[in-house]
């Protein structure tokens, strides 16, 4: 109950933020809506219509009113509802976001259990070269180069978009077209996060293979895979499942750079286009998702820690 309160905490630090930093960014909105053409009363309309018409304190109020429920208002730059823009462009950001996250961390925890396992081998050097290769360089350059090699010297795919235009027919057809346009997007984002991961979880076992119980299982005689993976990795378990749901908000936010590189439709570059465009519904909506889901995966990350840790439990003890 207090993790949850904190939290209930957390978004309404959130909300005010929002509804203020945007408020005070350089810029302004009504240059987005109206137009030098319009007479004084169509001006008048169209600034009640988003209630920037009112005073600033009924405007935070319309604005949590409007977070709370999920109604996002209407975007100053499309003329529609927020909502429904993030409803159409969320599927590709889900489509980009949840097979790299995945695929970076099982990759990235596998190589480095591995180097763990084959310390000061020729294994675990090129494990930790990989990783720091990987961690170093900037999401950026790496999809450019990926981009500039498979997309344009060998055009094996495209440059550009997040299905073909026009679409082609059949539900396969569609499916083959939707994984050939995000292959190369997640492969960057693979090849950008699994080092991270693969030397976060090398460090981990390390320290873990030299625990005094290790030692006593290899005492008992079991299995070198058995101690690996059931007694040592299973320790480790915990803060790894930690780090793996507090990435997810980070994961999310760089889909910005990503949809902007390879010009996906995508939740990243709608948010970029409205903090440019100073959108205030549309900016202020995407980042209160954006920390509402991090907010949860912190409550997701305590509630695992009890599923994989026996030494952890949200019972109270009576004395």
């Amino acid at each position: 109950m207090r993790r949850i309160l904190t939290s209930l905490l957390v978004i309404v630090i959130v909300l005010s933020l929002n509804f203020f930093l945007f408020r005070l960014m350089p810029g302004d909105p009504t240059s987005t809506l109206l137009d030098p053409r319009f007479s004084p009363e169509a001006k008048e309309e169209l600034l009640k219509a988003y209630g920037l018409d009112k005073p600033l304190f009924q405007q935070f109020l319309l604005y949590v009113k409007q977070m709370l429920s999920f109604r996002f208002g209407l975007s100053f730059l499309s003329q529609k509802p927020v909502w429904q823009e993030l409803a159409e462009r969320l599927p590709n950001t889900l489509a980009l976001l949840l097979p790299s996250l995945f695929l970076s961390a099982a990759l990235g925890t596998f190589l480095g259990v591995m180097a763990a396992k084959g310390r000061g081998k020729f294994s675990e050097k090129i494990v930790l070269m990989s990783g720091a290769v990987s961690f170093s360089f900037p999401s950026f350059f790496v999809q450019l180069v990926l981009l500039l090699l498979f997309a344009h010297v060998l055009p094996l795919f495209p440059l550009r978009g997040s299905a073909s235009i026009p679409p082609p027919v059949g539900f396969w057809n569609l499916l083959g077209d939707k994984v050939w346009h995000m292959a190369l997007p997640v492969l960057s984002l693979v090849l950008i996060g699994f080092g991270s991961w693969a030397l976060y979880v090398r460090n981990l076992m390390v320290k873990t293979l030299g625990e005094d119980f290790v030692l006593l299982a290899r005492a008992k005689g079991l299995r070198e895979g058995q101690i690996l993976w059931g007694h040592a990795f299973r320790t480790a378990l915990p803060p790894i499942i930690t780090i793996f749901f507090l990435s997810l908000p980070g994961v999310i936010s760089g889909a910005v750079i990503t949809e902007t590189v390879f010009s996906l439709h995508g939740v990243g570059k709608f948010l970029l286009e409205a903090v440019s465009g100073h959108d205030y519904p549309a900016a202020g909506a995407a980042f209160y998702l954006l920390s509402l889901i991090t907010v949860i995966c912190n409550l997701l990350a305590d509630v695992a820690y009890a599923l994989v840790d026996p030494r952890i439990s949200f019972r109270k003890v009576r004395r």
